[in-house]
């Protein structure tokens, strides 16, 4: 199949090309991210390959039918990007990675909280530049706190298990409660529960319309004051202004993101150069117990492998007519 691969990086090509090592695809790669201003490239091609932030609304779907595109790959697991209604009014497949390496990014939060917790960052620059003191690195031990964990699927169970194993009382919710996570400890309780008694919080469920901005001004008002608050999920589980306003008052005592919410405009770009206009962001990046990173918690090798070969492999099965129903995003996926 001739396909358009969108918002490529080095990395994207690297792996996508050992996976389609055979020549079994014609990959195009294409820097720019997919949207309204660029979809007109995908003319003459059979398929497109995209990741989280290409914005493929009714609009773009439309353009992406008119030019006879046959199916959508995303080369992630969540598809909130993609307007699922109208690539099904047009007949047009859209297959994801449902899983990849959910050790990377249950790895990535808990080195948020290390992080956060010991200061390891502030102490690195410290030493680098000769200071060797101390003073105002203080952190807290991890033994015998209590860890709420939002969504215990793949990633949310693996974090669980990691934190018991750090001596944590773990408690979790999710409308499908996991027996060997009970069997492990792991206490389902409600939200509310959840904000009333964690002192550390981390995000790991999908972002749906009764998600969305989960944490807010509400939420967090149920909080234990000072609470570690971490989101290696959806940037729009939490309410931005409510966080800022949060930790300007104390109430969020730390702040681990992995994702942020109008993250399409600034994650995987060098903007080093370049004015940030993103007023919330720049607020969040001057408080000194906030650590942000750019949407790198599934980087490693070994995911990078796994979504690639499971990308190509989709492109394949479409063609061939053999299609893995646990990678077509359906209807149902999207109502619940």
């Amino acid at each position: 199949m001739k396909v358009a691969v969108f918002s490529t990086k080095s990395y994207d090509k690297e792996f996508l090309d050992l996976a389609n090592a055979s020549g079994t695809h014609e990959l195009f790669y294409l820097e720019a991210s997919l949207d309204i201003k660029t979809v007109k490239l995908t003319e003459k091609f059979d398929a497109v390959c995209v990741f989280v932030n290409d914005t493929l609304n009714a609009k773009v779907i439309d353009e992406l039918a008119a030019n006879n595109i046959k199916i959508i790959v995303l080369r992630c697991a969540g598809f909130n990007n993609v307007d699922i209604e109208r690539a099904y009014f047009w007949g047009i497949k859209v297959l994801r990675v449902p899983a990849y390496s959910p050790h990377a990014v249950a790895e990535h939060a808990l080195a948020l909280i290390m992080t956060l917790n010991r200061k390891t960052h502030k102490a690195y620059s410290r030493v680098r530049e000769g200071n060797f003191s101390i003073e105002r690195l203080t952190g807290f031990e991890l033994d015998g706190k209590t860890v709420g964990v939002v969504g215990t699927g793949r990633i949310g169970s693996i974090f669980s298990k990691i934190m018991i194993g750090l001596g944590c009382s773990v408690i979790a919710h999710d409308a499908f409660e996991n027996e060997s996570l009970k069997k492990a400890g792991v206490k389902y309780v409600s939200l509310d529960e959840i904000f009333n008694k964690s002192d550390i919080i981390s995000l790991h469920c999908p972002l749906t319309p009764e998600t969305n901005h989960m944490i807010n001004d509400t939420s967090i008002a149920q909080m234990k004051k000072g609470v570690m608050l971490i989101n290696t999920s959806r940037g729009k589980l939490i309410d931005t202004n409510a966080a800022i306003d949060a930790l300007k008052e104390g109430q969020i005592g730390y702040m681990g993101l992995d994702v942020y919410e109008q993250e399409e405009n600034l994650f995987f770009k060098d903007l080093s150069e370049i004015i940030i206009r993103d007023d919330k962001i720049s607020r969040l990046m001057t408080f000194p117990n906030v650590l942000i990173t750019a949407h790198q918690a599934y980087f490693t090798d070994n995911a990078l492998i796994q979504i690639s070969q499971t990308t190509l492999q989709n492109l394949t099965d479409f063609k061939n007519g053999t299609i893995q129903p646990g990678n077509q995003v359906t209807l149902e996926m999207i109502k619940g």
